[in-house]
């Protein structure tokens, strides 16, 4: 399966939402060893998805680590390369 920049995005996006998913459930059912384990799956998941994009295409947040490569990059309307 090819990771292009838009299926990485829906992936990263899936997996946040289970994530979120599992950690609301897990706040009404702590002792479900079941639902921690596939939290943490996931968050290994998320991990290498958002290690793969940003070594394909930069941060996606400003909270990511090497997030000033922004400063770098052209802006989304300017058609040429950067100065940097």
């Amino acid at each position: 399966m090819i990771n292009t920049k838009s299926n990485l995005k829906h992936r990263i996006m899936a997996i946040r939402f289970a994530i979120w998913d599992l950690h609301l459930y897990l706040d009404t059912h702590i002792g479900d060893c079941m639902a921690l384990e596939l939290t943490e799956k996931y968050k290994k998941q998320l991990r290498q998805l958002m290690d793969e994009y940003i070594c394909q295409y930069g941060p996606i947040s400003i909270k990511d680590d090497n997030a000033e490569k922004w400063l770098c990059t052209p802006f989304p309307w300017v058609n040429s390369g950067s100065d940097c």
